[in-house]
This record gives structure tokens, C-alpha cells and sequence, in this order.
């Protein structure tokens, strides 16, 4: 008890002497206390929810002398900044510029900050700049990159990081092949997409997920129906994106049955919808016709946006259902919603189709004095189409020459389109120039103006519009429609007898007309626009595609059941008469979407009230 001091004491004052135990223990201590502080800092950094809390740690780390030139202090300190939501990629750049030699694990961090702040640009010359240093990429580099490729898009860039990958050995990386799918997905290579694909020797949900997506971006929605239906064979248990990507093929095709199967998929393997899968299956079920199963949904959702108005707002819009559309545009507002310029578009729609000339002006107004949006173009064209669809070309041509902006071929084709209806050919003629001018390469308004010509016998005028046409290697896409039996998607073309069943359709025809003439009806054969005999367009007129789609309904669907159709068309005066006959007939609803709007056929009448 007595010595320890004098010993202690005794050692202090012998400093040529081997060190002893106790400054050992002294410096370690202070290590100890410096990375306990360092811990306390990155702990703190970890708990950060702002940027004025992170610049807090980070006079912290400087002030303790932790320097932020060492890759790993630094690299965290990037990945805060510039990952989290409340980052700064500015704040982040100027940490990243202090760092001597960033490694791969800086960079990438940097990357995929610039991707999420919407700079892709800039994370590709991040990648140069990687390459330039010698810094090897890992794994996690190259999603992030082909992400950014991807938002450009930029697709040969995207091929030379696909060199890349096999250069560095992560081409049978999972995540970098899933990236893979979805840049060449977004940059509109089906091609490669799929080739990825094959190559793959193991794939996950999210292979499925951007494979399918890709299809369905590329308007491919067929094929991406069949892709869904290979996932589930395989045993694939699909998540919410793979879903909203099937809905929308669903909605393109007129797919009913499978939309409707994903919606029980949803409710026995989801707790809670959320906005988007919502908003997907509102557009869903309006686009395949039946729009009171958008619209039950639509009411039960809790919580609504601005897409889901618009999307209800449109959907209404093109069943004709003006008043409902605008009344639940009225609720909308009354939420305290600020209504946006698609919001208008799907409102102006909505008066359109339902010949609402008053209140399309008074709502164009309304945008512009009311909630300071300024029309685009799309608006002018809502509204050129709505005084077209009523008769008043002169006054859609004046507001054309008005417009602020120079019009598009959007805007001249709605009013080629209302000439054609009205048969005014002199605006017809002035439209179509303006079209030939600005794009020369549309098969749909040669088409348009060489109907016209013929509608009004002037037979000289639509072939010198054909052979115009055909001079410049322009092809007419045929029309088509689309109709569900049997859980399956049919499609037909007009004269149409490639189908397995087509003797008993034409049969069916047989029977339909029929019973048609007890009815009165008789052939519009002005609708054939052949300089041929009477009863070479009756032959033409009956096989229809929408008459031959009706058919294979009729034979395979019982009795009371809804009868979906999908043209690609304007459907005919004809086909108009004579499904709302057959409506009356067969006691059928019949349901057809064509190219401007839905019909809805009951006993005999239309929900257009014949005005489409």
C-alpha cells in the first residue's frame, strides 16, 4: 500500500527506460475513446431526417478530426447525403470532391444519387470519369448505371456498359440482368430485352416483372398476356408492378375475364390496395366496359389523387357519361383538390363526346380565369374536336387559325376527322393539306380524305388519293376487333374466314340477318366506300369485323350474358344499326369500344344516342 506510489512515482522520473504497461494502456484508451466518438457520429448519421441534422454530424466529424479524404468515413457520408430523401446531391457532389481517391463504393453512391435526383446524364460521365481513374466497378455499379441509361433513354450507351459487364465478369449477376431487360425495355429493343432474358439461367419475379413491363411499354399486349400467363406456369407469384403492367394490356385488349381475375388475385393475397393498383383497375375495368365496376371501386377508395380523378374523369368521358364526369370533377374541387391540365383534358373530353358545346366553353374558360392553367395544345384539340363533332367547322377552323402555339397534326386531324362525319370536303381539303405537310407518312388521313371523296361519289379524287398514298409506300393498317369467348382473346378482320369456327360464324350471320329484316333493317351500302355493285357491298357490309366478332359471341356466350367488343375504328353508320338491333333481338347488352369512344347497346337503343 505503501509503494505502489513511490514506485509509480519512481518510474516517471526514469524516461530512458523501456516503456512500461501503464502509457500503453494511456494511448490505447485514447483509440479506444476516438472510435467510440467516430461510432457515436456514424450512429448519429444513421438517425439523420434533414439536411440541417446531417451538416450538424458533419461539422461533428470534422471538428473531431475524422478525415473525410479516407474512403470509408467518406463514403458514408456521400450515401447519406445523396441517397436519402432529404438529401442534397449538391451538398453531396462537394463531400464526393474532397475524397483523393473515391473507390467504387463513392462512386456508385454518387451514381445512384444523381439517378434519383433525375440526372442521369450525369451519372453516366460520373461513369466515364470512373473508368478514366482505373477504379474498378463491382456488382452494384451497373445497375445503377444501366438505370440511368435507361431514364435517357440512351441505347448505345447501354449496349458498351453491356460490354462492359461481361468485361468484368457480372453477366450472370441477377440484379445487372434484370437491369439489363429493363433498359433495352425502355429503350424499345424487344429484341434484346428477351434475349437477356433467354440467357438467363436463373430468373426471380423481377426478371418477369421487367420483362412484361417492357412488352406492355412497348404496346405489346398480347404477348405481355402471355408472358403472364408462362410466369404463372412457372410457378411465379407475381408482385403489384407485374400486376398494373398486366392490367394495362388487359385494358388495351378488352381482357376482361383476366382483369378480373388479377382483381380476386388482389384481394385474397393483398391486405391493402394502394393508389396505383387502385387507380390500375378503375382503368382497367372503364376500358373493358364496365365502367360500374370502376366506378364502385373508385368510391370505396380512401384515399383518392389527381390521377385517380383523371382516370375516372376520362373513363366516363368516353362511356358518354358527361354529366357523372363532371359532377365528380364538381366533388374534386370540393376536396380542395387543384385541378391539373390532364384533369381538363379528360373534362373537355367529357363535353365533347356528349355534344356539350355550352359547358365546353364554359370550362375552357374556367381553366384559364379560375385556376390559371394555360391551354396546350391538347386542350385546343378537346375543343376544335368539340365543335367539330357538333357542326361547327367553320368556327373549329376560325379557333385553329386563333390558336396561340402553332397547331399540330392532332388538332388538324380532329377537324378532318368532324369534316368527314359532316361531309364537308372543302375544310376537309384545307385540313388534309395542312396534314400531308406536317406528316406525310400517316396512312389514317389519306385514308380519311379518300373515304370522303367517295362518301360524295367523287370516285376520281379517292383513287388519285389512294395511288398518292401507295406512291409513297404507305400501307393501310386494316381494321380489327377484338373480342373475349372462352377466356380467350379473338380477333378479326373484315371478309374474315381464317378462324377455326368460321363455317358456324357465318352461319351465325346467316341466322342474324335473318331475323334482322323482320326488324326492317337494310344494308347501308353508302358505308362501302368500292365503286362496285349493290350486291357486292352487301357482301362486303355483312362480314364486318364487328359482325363476325358478334357472331362467335352469340355461339358461345348463354343467354343474358354482356357481350365485349374492341375495334380499332370508328365503327359504321351499318354496324351501329345493326348491332343495335341485334341488341334488341338477342336481348343482349353489347358493349363496343371503338376508336373515339364506348357504345353501349340495350333493347335496341345506343348510350351515344347515335352522336359519336
Amino acid at each position: 500500500m505503501i509503494r505502489a506510489p513511490v514506485l509509480h512515482q519512481a518510474h516517471l522520473l526514469i524516461p530512458h527506460e523501456e516503456p512500461s504497461p501503464l502509457p500503453s494502456s494511456s494511448s490505447s484508451s485514447h483509440c479506444i475513446e476516438c472510435m467510440s466518438r467516430e461510432q457515436e457520429c456514424f450512429y448519429l448519421l444513421q438517425r439523420c431526417k434533414c439536411m440541417e441534422e446531417f451538416k450538424q454530424v458533419h461539422a461533428q466529424v470534422l471538428r473531431l478530426g475524422l478525415d473525410t479524404a479516407d474512403n470509408r468515413r467518406a463514403g458514408g457520408l456521400v450515401a447519406a447525403c445523396a441517397l436519402s430523401d432529404w438529401g442534397s446531391m449538391s451538398y453531396a457532389c462537394s463531400i464526393f470532391e474532397q475524397i483523393d481517391e473515391p473507390d467504387a463504393f463513392a462512386y456508385n453512391s454518387m451514381m445512384r444519387g444523381h439517378v434519383k435526383d433525375c440526372d442521369p446524364e450525369e451519372a453516366i460521365l460520373l461513369y466515364n470519369e470512373m473508368q478514366h481513374r482505373g477504379v474498378q466497378p463491382d456488382n452494384y455499379t451497373f445497375p445503377s448505371l444501366l438505370k440511368a441509361c435507361s431514364h435517357v433513354p440512351a441505347l448505345q450507351e447501354g449496349m458498351q456498359i453491356h460490354g462492359h459487364v461481361f468485361k468484368y465478369g457480372f453477366e450472370d449477376d441477377l440484379f445487372v440482368q434484370n437491369s439489363l431487360i429493363n433498359l433495352y425495355g425502355k429503350c424499345g429493343d424487344v429484341k434484346l430485352c428477351c434475349g437477356v432474358f433467354e440467357q438467363m439461367d436463373h430468373t426471380s419475379v423481377a426478371s418477369w416483372s421487367a420483362l412484361i413491363s417492357s412488352h406492355a411499354r412497348l404496346g405489346l399486349w398480347g404477348e405481355c398476356l402471355r408472358l403472364f400467363e408462362s410466369m404463372n406456369c412457372e410457378g411465379w407469384r407475381p408482385d403489384e408492378s407485374t400486376l398494373v403492367s398486366v392490367l394495362s394490356s388487359c385494358a388495351h385488349l378488352g381482357a376482361l375475364h383476366v382483369g378480373r381475375c388479377i382483381h380476386g388475385f388482389l384481394l385474397r393475397n393483398m391486405k391493402e390496395l394502394n393508389v396505383i393498383v387502385q387507380t390500375s383497375l378503375i382503368d382497367m375495368y372503364v376500358k373493358c366496359g364496365a365502367v360500374e365496376n370502376g366506378l364502385a371501386i373508385f368510391h370505396q377508395m380512401g384515399r383518392k389523387n389527381l390521377f385517380s380523378y383523371s382516370v375516372m374523369i376520362s373513363g366516363l368521358a368516353l362511356h358518354g357519361r358527361a354529366e357523372e364526369a363532371l359532377r365528380i370533377f364538381s366533388d374534386m374541387l370540393e376536396e380542395g383538390l387543384e385541378p391539373d391540365d390532364v384533369i381538363y383534358v379528360g373534362v373537355l373530353s367529357a363535353c365533347s363526346h356528349a355534344g356539350y358545346l355550352d359547358e365546353g366553353h364554359r370550362y375552357f374558360g374556367m381553366m384559364r380565369n379560375e385556376h390559371r392553367i394555360e391551354p396546350t395544345i391538347q386542350h385546343y384539340g378537346c375543343m376544335v374536336d368539340l365543335m367539330g363533332r357538333a357542326g361547327r367547322l367553320d368556327d373549329a377552323h376560325e379557333l385553329i387559325r386563333r390558336m396561340p402555339m402553332k397547331p399540330n397534326s392532332i388538332v388538324w386531324r380532329c377537324l378532318l376527322s368532324a369534316s368527314k362525319v359532316h361531309q364537308n370536303i372543302e375544310i376537309a381539303e384545307t385540313a388534309s393539306r395542312e396534314l400531308f405537310q406536317r406528316d406525310p407518312h400517316n396512312t389514317s388521313d389519306y385514308v380519311l380524305l379518300s373515304n370522303l371523296y367517295a362518301q360524295c361519289q367523287r370516285w376520281e379524287d379517292a383513287a388519285k388519293t389512294r395511288t398518292e398514298m401507295v406512291t409513297r409506300g404507305l400501307n393501310q393498317v386494316p381494321g380489327f376487333s377484338l373480342v373475349e369467348v372462352k377466356k380467350k382473346v379473338h380477333k378479326f378482320v373484315s371478309q374474315d374466314k381464317t378462324h377455326p369456327e368460321s363455317e358456324a360464324i357465318y352461319e351465325m350471320i346467316h341466322q342474324m340477318e335473318w331475323q334482322l329484316r323482320f326488324e326492317g333493317y337494310r344494308p347501308d351500302t353508302s358505308q362501302v366506300l368500292l365503286d362496285v355493285d349493290e350486291e357486292e357491298k352487301k357482301l362486303r357490309l355483312r362480314a364486318h369485323s364487328q359482325k363476325l366478332a358478334t357472331a362467335l359471341a352469340l355461339i358461345h356466350t348463354c343467354q343474358g350474358s354482356t357481350i365485349r367488343i374492341v375495334t380499332n375504328l370508328r365503327m359504321c353508320n351499318d354496324c351501329h344499326t345493326y348491332t343495335r338491333l341485334i341488341s334488341m333481338i338477342f336481348e343482349r347488352t353489347i358493349v363496343v369500344r371503338d376508336r373515339n369512344r364506348f357504345h353501349h347497346f340495350t333493347n335496341g337503343t345506343c348510350s351515344c344516342r347515335d352522336y359519336w
